[in-house]
């Protein structure tokens, strides 16, 4: 089966959001584009005026009609679209097993409270053994470019030298080649024990310190700069959490790129802390890498 951009579509504004950022996405790896509609059936006592073949079928006019609009938006794209029945939870996963990546919607809320990301984009995003990208209802072509230029924002890798993996910094290191655009490498690490403690600062520790992490970021990317000598990378170890770090830089990035490790606890499978808070208030589209 053909590699696909594939996309869950339901007919929120967030999900249709979604559609216009993968059909972008699909223009740029050169792929078709694959609409998802998961079609969960009800019992009939919840819609006692309708049968379920009349809901069916209002339902599978979600993702003709808006492959119909892509279409005239985005005609060198191959656009495709599909209704499943089942659990979206369940069947988006599944979904996505032969795609490049699946994209989602997430809500955006007001203030400080972020972004609302639903039971079944976390539920994607957790089982899903592809990337997934979530996008902001709000989300536009012209938020991926500065005001008056044609460029792309940089892409921001959030990465973890203690294990880098080939699977994440290939991901952002081919975002932003085919963005032609920068990639902002930020690795975040918690500040020395003592400022728990009120203690003074030691300057010379810190700097020593600030030294190895730098260093340590600089020999995982080293290869990775030779893979891809086009792209322009901007190494930015900061002290600090790195969640914060990411979330500050994703309101002037064209994507933030994070991983996820695929073990499972006892408890199931989990997205982790910093990835998780990434989701819910990080202001850009995030690529949600798993690995091993």
């Amino acid at each position: 089966m053909s590699r696909t951009v594939t996309v869950g579509l339901d007919g929120s504004p967030e999900s249709l959001a979604a559609a216009e950022w993968a059909a972008r996405e699909a223009r740029l790896r050169g792929l078709p584009l694959r609409l998802v509609n998961v079609w969960e059936p009800q019992p009939y006592i919840q819609a006692p005026l309708l049968g379920g073949e009349t809901l069916q079928h209002w339902a599978e006019r979600i993702p003709r009609e808006e492959a119909d609009e892509l279409r005239l938006r985005h005609a060198d794209v191959e656009i495709s679209a599909d209704q499943v029945a089942g659990r979206p939870g369940t069947v988006l996963p599944e979904e996505a097993r032969d795609a490049e990546l699946l994209v989602l919607g997430s809500r955006g809320l007001s203030g400080v409270a972020g972004f609302l990301v639903g039971s079944v984009a976390m539920a994607a995003v957790a089982h899903t053994e592809r990337p997934v990208v979530l996008v902001r209802a709000q989300e536009r072509a012209e938020d991926e470019r500065p005001p008056g230029t044609t460029a792309y924002r940089p892409v921001v890798l959030g990465l973890d030298v203690r294990s880098p993996d080939d699977t994440v910094l290939e991901f952002a290191f081919d975002a932003a080649a085919r963005r032609a655009t920068s990639l902002h490498v930020i690795h975040g690490w918690s500040l020395p024990p003592y400022f728990a403690y009120g203690l003074p600062a030691d300057p010379r520790l810190n700097a020593e310190l600030d030294a190895q992490r730098a260093d340590t970021l600089a020999e995982a990317l080293r290869p990775w700069r030779q893979k891809f000598p086009a792209v322009e990378v901007v190494e930015r170890p900061r002290s600090g959490k790195p969640a914060n770090h990411l979330v500050d830089a994703s309101r002037d990035a064209s994507l933030l790129v994070v991983g996820r490790r695929t073990r499972r606890s006892p408890l199931g499978a989990h997205i982790g802390p910093v990835t998780h808070a990434v989701l819910h208030h990080a202001t850009s589209p995030v690529a949600v890498v798993p690995h091993d």
